[in-house]
């Protein structure tokens, strides 16, 4: 099993940057694909970006392609979610999220991940 903690979301006006991170539990983060979601009120969880066990394979949602940045951090159980030029709808909830693949795929869908975070808000003013 794995435990997940995000950290790093707040009030940010629109067109700076965030920080996420999220903290793993556990021997074998390493095992572990990861991803990012958000939900904003009155939606459902969607999808923002996700990495693969080694790094090599990164994925991100159209959204947010070009303004968010997937990296980890295997030695320090670690995966950081580098936000910038934030705009007023990517306000929500961000969840962290972990599947154990030792596969190169990443998967974007919400059913394919065993393991979530508590989530962190994130709130992007105009």
């Amino acid at each position: 099993q794995v435990q997940l903690v995000e950290s790093g979301g707040g009030l940010v006006q629109a067109g700076g940057s965030l920080r996420l991170s999220c903290a793993a539990s556990g021997r074998s983060f390493s095992s572990y694909a990861m991803g990012w979601f958000r939900q904003a009120p009155g939606k459902e969880r969607e999808f923002v970006a996700a990495i693969s066990w080694s790094g090599a394979s990164r994925d991100y949602a159209d959204s947010v392609k070009g303004r968010f940045t997937i990296s980890r951090d295997n030695a320090k159980n670690t995966v950081v979610l580098q936000m910038n030029s934030l705009k007023t709808e990517d306000t929500a909830v961000y969840y962290c999220a972990a599947v154990r693949s030792g596969s190169s795929i990443v998967e974007q869908a919400t059913n394919e991940y065993d393991y979530w975070g508590q989530g962190t808000q994130v709130t992007v003013s105009s």
